[in-house]
């Protein structure tokens, strides 16, 4: 059962459709949908104990075996959500932790994972060992098995942490490694950066011709492909990268354990940003790149926004110019529009990437442009 709570915060998805998605990319079936308002969360149960009853009440109903709330949890509100609704309670962080769990191929994506995933529960020990006996206090008491538990607990998850933050600084050295040579071959490196489910993966195998995995589910791709992107109108090849996409409200652990990923987006000479030009909330999902890009300090790196899914467009809406400037943040970024699935626009995509190499290179590419189907109506 999916649960939301509006603030009065803007872009509340009162539908919690972004949320069935992520269930659903974890393995969940959505068996109900419930919303309501609050001007401030409750400290014990966040939602209230009257919505509380509510949303028991409508579990069993659905046939609910688990509650998913939209916004974080705090420790103690999730265990005593559990215990006043008899069933397990998890949060979006939990979820989409679920979900990075599950896609993470690479040695460094399964890491940073982990890490993420510890430092998430090394708060809610208590929630765990809290049907185990308590301490008790006074001269001549001894330490109850509950405490001693949690105490062990708490120092091997915090071994478990330190472990793999040390194994994640040798990753991330092997990274400034690979970097420094690319700057002494004085590669131009290329960034895919985007919201999750936008089409990054299917533009990145449309440029370089590969076959990275591709799936309309969110969170698809966690691992950080590179491969050589050759620009025929510059003369030369550009080193292409696909990174992990992003959501709204990403949680600060997965944004700090995925540092060494994201520091390709950091240190690239030029990003593209991927938006699903078809989904009516585009803006909001461009508000929500430019502040993780902002956060993980690449929010300086110069950007072409990519509107990716032109085919998905209704016609009504197609663009009557298929390559434009749009203001963002007090900057006119340039706009191109493309189709990863059937290869439109993908020819001009790869002109304006020449001339921005020509640009930093110095050299002058080939003014003639290629004729394909990215072309038609260019001028209307």
């Amino acid at each position: 059962m999916l649960v939301g709570v509006d603030f009065g915060l803007p872009h509340f998805d009162s539908g919690l459709e972004e949320l069935g998605l992520l269930a659903e990319s974890a393995g969940f079936r959505v068996a109900d949908r419930l919303t309501c308002k609050r001007r401030a969360p409750d400290p014990a149960l966040f939602v209230g104990s009257g919505k509380a009853d509510e949303i028991a009440a409508l579990a069993r109903t659905s046939g609910a075996t688990e509650v998913l709330f939209d916004q974080s949890l705090s420790p103690a509100q999730q265990r005593n959500l559990e215990r006043h609704l008899g069933m397990p309670v998890n949060d979006r962080t939990l979820l989409i932790l679920d979900i990075f769990a599950q896609r993470a191929r690479s040695f460094e994506g399964k890491l940073q994972v982990e890490l993420a995933r510890l430092q998430y529960l090394s708060t809610r020990l208590v929630r765990r060992w809290s049907h185990l006996e308590r301490q008790s206090g006074g001269i001549g008491m001894r330490g109850g098995p509950g405490e001693t538990q949690i105490e062990l607990d708490r120092r091997m998850i915090g071994e478990a942490i330190k472990r793999t933050r040390d194994r994640l600084e040798k990753v991330k050295r092997q990274r400034a490694t690979q970097r420094r040579q690319r700057e002494r071959r004085e590669a131009f490196t290329i960034s895919l950066v985007g919201y999750t489910n936008a089409g990054k993966s299917s533009l990145f195998n449309a440029l370089v011709k590969a076959r990275a995995y591709a799936a309309d589910q969110l969170f698809a791709t966690l691992d950080t492909t590179t491969r050589q992107l050759y620009l025929g109108e510059a003369g030369r090849s550009v080193s292409l990268s696909d990174t992990v996409g992003f959501i709204r409200n990403l949680p600060h652990g997965l944004v700090e354990a995925f540092s060494a990923t994201l520091r390709e987006a950091v240190d690239a000479d030029l990003l593209l940003h991927v938006v699903d030009a078809s989904n009516p909330e585009h803006p909001e999902q461009i508000e929500a790149v430019q502040s993780v890009l902002h956060d993980i300090g690449a929010d300086g790196v110069p950007q072409v926004l990519v509107f990716n899914k032109l085919d998905a467009l209704d016609p009504s809406r197609r663009p009557l110019q298929f390559e434009d400037q749009l203001e963002l943040d007090g900057r006119a970024l340039p706009r191109i529009y493309v189709s990863a699935r059937t290869g439109e626009g993908i020819d001009r995509l790869r002109h304006h990437l020449a001339l921005r190499v020509g640009q930093v290179s110095g050299e002058t590419p080939d003014p003639v442009r290629s004729s394909g189907p990215g072309f038609e109506g260019a001028d209307a």
